[in-house]
Order: structure tokens, then sequence, then C-alpha cells
């Protein structure tokens, strides 16, 4: 049977990479007996981080499901990557749960995953818990990591457990009570007195941070300065929600140590998906599905039920395809394997198997058909070329990565007629390798990456006349064809601009739509390095024509052979693409950010403001200067910034830059 809502906890592991996410999932699931062993992320033998390329890495790619129970109640446990490169994935599993959990090792503090995590769930008006994990790591410090979240966060943040400082346990400041673990199996005791005096201290701040919840707690607090323990249950349950209230829990996953006291918390304090907004247990059915899973195992789709319930035998509506499907098969999904389940309650999370169904779908009771607010994925930004290494494998390669793209929807892929090259765009340098790296293992497609070439433009400065004559007699009927063409510059359009003014006849009107067709064929190729010409105005004033061998070919060729002959002599340039850089990073990066922006990327700074305690930098860069821009700016900050680029306008190069852009076009043109 399915678990009833209110005995449902949804909860997102998130934070840095190597801050313990997967090692605490894994060691949940091993206190509560849903394995039998702890996997080891060197090992390679974790329930969440199955994939190769994960195993390889020995990163989080792709987000996991690990559900556990604990006490009678299911905790939905997902496990996130902590690197920005696959923030795709953790603002999906932002949209499935209750509550984020973010890490932050005892030794390394607050870190910019943790930060970045903080920002997504509050973007997302999501409760935070806080987690400090590795307490034995050698100079971890909870009570500075702890000072460290006060500075940064104030006085919301709020220590619910704290370590023993002989390191064998962990201290319930709630209950006050003590925690040993040994192997998976934990041990309540006293508080220890070399511990009671910071304890007593904690619980007391705790108390205070309780009775802050609500003016029934406060009011109770002020009469007696003093909680119970269902009162402070109550009132950290009634901060979380809110935000007024941020609890901190710690423990080290790899010896047990705190797991169980973390599971209880997440029962006490996250919320049920009935006590928040847009969870209805009553209504009728309706799902959205957050992740997709497709592999050699199958095709699975992940959905957070937000309304009534699911069973196996239903068929649901989507809302994008506007198709109806039978649902055939539910799973619960444990890492990559499935549990089969013949229903599920509103809150929880079960997998369809091989439906038609894409991340970010909505599906519903055909009687009562809703679509909810789509994903807000971030843009990509880093772009690259992907070709074969096998001539010939194009569709190959394009087939594998829309495969992929099924389970990663934070990529994309762009055929660029202009430039001839397929663009793969995504968060980051590490996303690309690894779907280059999957291309080969899944798909057997080598495939390289290289720099995206940058769509440039032509243009003429200046007037000319140019004279084109197109005669050729063969036996039979000829052809010819007789124009004089005047080429000038206009700013009223980037599409050329086709005027007459043909006096006497010299060029019948028939032949009108043949010159202009030649030279819109002809401004797709520039003079200089074969780039379009835009803003071009062409006037046909003069002619002259055969009765017999005139027809529209003649005047089309004749058309072009005055482009070629006039173009090269009105002074043509190229033009460069600009784009509006937004940079926001931390005030330390400032003068770096500016300092790159202007020398070594050809930038001009239109101005900067503060927010949020972050700088914001907007500036005009050329577009050809930003390609390794990802990486550059993750070694000036840490990490810590982030920027939007988009493309605002097309100005002239200066010369040293055509010259290098036309050297590249000619060596192009010679390799193909």
């Amino acid at each position: 049977m399915s678990i009833e809502t209110k005995k449902i906890r949804n909860v997102a592991l998130l934070g840095h990479g190597n801050s313990g996410k997967t090692s605490l999932a894994e060691s949940m699931l091993y206190v509560t007996g849903a394995t039998d062993r702890l996997g080891k992320i060197n090992d390679g033998n974790t329930v969440c981080d199955y994939d190769a390329e994960e195993i390889k890495r020995q990163i989080t790619i792709s987000a996991s499901l690990a559900p556990v129970s604990f006490n009678n109640y299911k905790i939905n446990v997902l496990d996130c990557p902590g690197y920005q490169d696959f923030v795709g994935e953790v603002i999906c599993s932002i949209r499935a749960v209750e509550t984020g959990i973010i890490l932050c090792s005892a030794k390394d503090g607050l870190s910019v995953g943790a930060e970045r995590s903080w920002k997504y769930l509050k973007a997302a008006n999501k409760p935070v818990m806080f987690y400090v994990s590795k307490l034995d790591e050698e100079h971890g410090d909870f009570y500075a990591v702890l000072d460290s979240l006060k500075a940064k966060y104030g006085s919301v943040i709020c220590p619910v457990v704290a370590p023993m400082s002989d390191g064998t346990g962990v201290i319930d400041l709630v209950h006050n009570a003590a925690y040993t673990t040994s192997g998976n199996k934990t041990s309540k005791v006293a508080v220890p007195d070399a511990d009671a005096s910071k304890a007593e201290d904690l619980r007391a701040e705790l108390m205070e941070a309780a009775a802050g919840a609500t003016e029934e707690l406060m009011e109770k607090f002020f009469d007696t300065m003093e909680l119970s323990e269902e009162d402070i249950i109550t009132g950290i349950k009634a901060g979380i929600k809110d935000g007024s209230v941020v609890p901190v829990v710690c423990g080290c996953a790899t010896a047990n140590i705190g797991t169980e006291v973390l599971l209880q918390s997440i029962i006490d304090y996250v919320p049920a998906p009935d006590e928040v907004e847009g969870i209805d247990p009553n209504g009728s059915t309706v799902g959205f599905v957050f992740k997709t899973l497709s592999d050699q195992f199958g095709k699975y789709n992940f959905v957070k039920i937000m309304s009534g319930n699911i069973t196996s035998d239903m068929s649901l509506h989507n809302s994008r395809s506007n198709s109806t499907d039978k649902l055939g098969r539910l799973y619960v999904m444990t890492g990559k394997k499935n549990a089969e389940v013949k229903d599920a309650s509103c809150g929880d999370i079960v997998a369809v198997g091989k439906m038609d169904w894409k991340t970010g779908d909505t599906v519903s009771d055909p009687k009562n058909e809703v679509e909810l607010p789509a994903l807000d994925l971030p843009a990509p930004f880093y772009s690259m070329a992907i070709t074969p290494k096998t001539k010939g494998q194009d569709d190959k390669v394009a087939s594998g990565l829309n495969k992929l793209n099924e389970e990663d929807c934070s990529f994309t892929l762009v055929n660029n007629a202009e430039t001839k090259q397929m663009v793969l765009s995504g968060c980051g340098d590490m996303q690309l390798d690894v779907l280059i790296s999957k291309l080969k293992s899944r798909f057997g497609v080598d495939a390289e990456l290289k720099p995206a070439r940058v769509a440039y433009r032509e243009k003429i400065k200046s007037k000319v006349e140019a004279h084109g004559r197109h005669k050729k007699q063969t036996g039979g009927s000829g052809q010819f064809g007789d124009v004089w063409i005047r080429f000038e510059p206009q700013d009223e359009s980037d599409e050329m601009v086709f005027a007459e003014e043909v006096f006497g006849g010299s060029v019948p009107k028939n032949f009108f739509p043949a010159v202009e067709k030649g030279l819109r064929d002809a401004v797709n190729k520039g003079v200089l390095a074969g780039y379009p010409l835009v803003g071009l105005k062409a006037t046909l004033y003069d002619g002259s024509y055969h009765p017999v061998d005139s027809n529209e070919m003649a005047f089309k060729t004749a058309a072009q052979l005055a482009y070629k002959e006039g173009i090269p002599n009105a002074k043509p340039t190229i033009l460069e693409p600009i784009g509006t850089l937004k940079v926001t990073i931390p005030d330390a990066n400032l003068g770096d950010i500016m300092s790159d922006i202007s020398s070594k990327r050809r930038g001009t700074v239109l101005g900067m403001n503060a927010e949020d305690g972050m700088q914001i930098v907007e500036a005009e860069v050329p577009m050809a200067e930003m390609s390794s821009y990802t990486i550059d700016l993750r070694s000036m900050t840490q990490g810590r910034g982030s920027f939007t680029l988009e493309f605002t306008r097309y100005e002239e190069a200066p010369g040293n830059v055509q010259q290098k852009v036309i050297e590249e076009a000619k060596k192009l043109e010679e390799e193909e």
C-alpha cells in the first residue's frame, strides 16, 4: 500500500562538489536497512553514483533518488550534483522537494556551491537546512562553520544538533540527549559532562529562535523562559516554513554518526507535502515530470505527484504533447534499481516507464487538464563546435545527443547553417566533456570539440558602379545579359534593398526579378572572408538585352558578375558581433574582472551596481573574445562569479582582427 501524504518527506541534498552528499545518502540507506553495506565513492559502489561517468570521475553528474523508511515515515532523498556545470539537475530536483539540505564540510565551511544552493532555494521559495559534514576531518571545526553561517545569513541560523567533543557522536539539542554510533547502530546516552555547558548555551539559543516563530510560543517563552520539547519542535517547524529558522545539523556519514538524528530532524522539521502550497491530496490527479532517465536500462520519467494519487492502470493527459497515455507500470527507484508498485500517494515521487514524456511536462486527469509552470533553467552559455572523428557520422552525433537531451535538458544542439557547424551549448566545459564521453560509451561515436566559429558579417563603406555582362554563344540560341548596377551602403535594414532606375527599356521589366535574385544569392557570400554582406543597396540603372538570346538565367549571372566586380572596390569591411555582458561577482574580484574585460577582451564597461552583497558589471564585448570566459571567470572568482551574454549588434572590427578573420577563412577554404 502507498504511504499517506502526511508521512512523506522530500528533501534534496545540495552543496559544493565533494561536500559529502552522496556519502550521506549512502549512510541514510544503510542505517535504515535499505542496503546491507555502506558504499564508498572511491570504490565506485555507491547507490546514487552508479553511472559509468560518475564512477570514473568520482563526482555526481545526475540527480539520483534514494527513498528511505524511518520510524514509519518515507523520506525521498535526492542526491544532487555539486558542480555548476550540472545546475540543471539541481533546479529540476528543487522543484520536486519541500526542503533543501545544504552540506558544508567541517573543514571547508561555507563553499561556493553552498552559497549558490542557498540562492536557488530562496528563488524557489523553499525551506533550508544546513548539514555540517565530515566532522572527523582533520582541522574540521563545526563551530567555525556555524559562525560563518551566522555571519553570512544572520540570526535565522539555528543549531539543533551539535557534535560531541570526543568525536563519537552528536548531541540532539532539542531533546537534550546524546547519540553515539557504532556500525549502523545508534545508542542514546546522557549528554557528556564535557559538553553539558556548551549544549545548555546552544539549547537556550535554540529555544529563543523557536519562540520567535509564533506569537503563542513567544508569549509562553516570556512567561516561563522555557519551552517544552514539543513546543521547540513546533517552533522550528513553523520557522523553517516561513524562513525565520534555518536549522543546522551535523554528522559524519562515513561512520554513520548523526545520521539517525538527521533522519528524525527531517521528520520533525521538514514540512509534509500537504503542508505547502500547491499540493492537494483531495484533488484530481496532477503530476510534474521533474527528471528523465534514459539509458541502457530503459526510459523512466520521475513524477512528483502534486494532486490526487496515481495508480498503474490510469490514463494521464500530457499538456505539452496534448496526448493521453495509459501508464502500465509504476516504479519506486533507488539509484538505478526499480521496484514495481501499484499506486502512489499525493506528495510522493514515482517513476513511470516507457512514456513519450519530457522533463518539465505536466500530466493530469484527462477530465481535468492542468498545466503547471515550466522549469526555469539557465540559458546555456558555453558553446563549442562538435564534430565526429570519423567523417560521415554527423547524423550519429546528432541522434546520440538528442537521446542524451532527454535526460539532460540543460544543453542545446544547433546546426548552424551559416558556419556549417553543429554547435553544442551547455553550462560549462565539464558538462560538454561528459556528453562527449557518453556519446562514445553509449552510442559508439567518437567526437571532438573545437571552438565554435563566430558568425561575422561584411559591409561596404562607399558607393560604386559596376558592369556585369554575360554572353555565351553555342550552337543554336545563346545567352545574353548586360547590366549596370550602383552599389552603396544603407542602414535601413541588414537585408539587401533592391531598386531600379532603368529608362527607355534598356533592360526589360520581366528581367528585373532575375537581376534581384542573382544579387540576393550573391550577398550570401562576401568578397573578403565569405561572410554574408549586409546593409547593401543595389540599384539597377542601365544595361542591354538581346531579343532572342536574353533570358532570366543570363541576367541573374550578369548581376552576379557586377557584384564580383563592384564590391571589392566599395571599401568592404568586416563586422563582428557585439554582446551585452552582465557579470555577477564578489566585491573582491571587481578590479580583476574590469581589467580582464577591457584589456583581454576588447570590451567597454558600461556601468556597475551592487546587489545582495555582489557587484553586477555590465559591459559590451566582442563575442569572438568570449569563448573561454566560462573557464576564465571560474578561475578568477574561485567559482563565485556568474554571467549572462546576449547578442546586441554588429560593428566594424579593428584592422588586425579583420586580417586574422580573412586569413582563417582562406585557411578553412583550402582545407575544405
